[in-house]
């Protein structure tokens, strides 16, 4: 695959994913925050941007999303845990939700 292609796809996803975190901020701001692990600050700029400003951002060279499983485990407990559908989704939820108190900093105090 020529990179002008992969570059060309790194730049529509990233449009994508910019649009999707605005229209989950604006849907339902305190779960968009805890599914994007977005601090309020940083929601509060991802909301603000203009269409020119998304724009700006999604021509990187770099994706901006990231997937949010540290550790392969995690990603193994979700794909080889043969549970219900339902279930799946609330246990990926918990899993994602205990790995956001590692690695986010607390708001009160500033640190982890």
């Amino acid at each position: 695959m020529p990179i002008d292609s992969l570059l060309s796809d790194i730049q529509d996803t990233n449009l994508s994913y910019l649009l999707l975190v605005q229209r989950l901020l604006n849907e339902d701001r305190p779960t968009a925050m805890f599914r994007l692990k977005l601090s309020e600050e940083m929601a509060d700029l991802l909301g603000s941007l203009s269409v020119k400003q998304l724009g700006q951002l999604a021509r990187s060279n770099q994706l901006l999303c990231r997937l949010c499983f540290d550790e392969p485990d995690q990603l193994r407990k979700l794909i080889e845990d043969p549970r219900d559908q339902g279930l799946g989704q609330i246990h990926s939820a918990l899993l994602m939700a205990s790995g956001a108190e590692t690695r986010w900093p607390d708001s009160t105090t500033g640190r982890g």
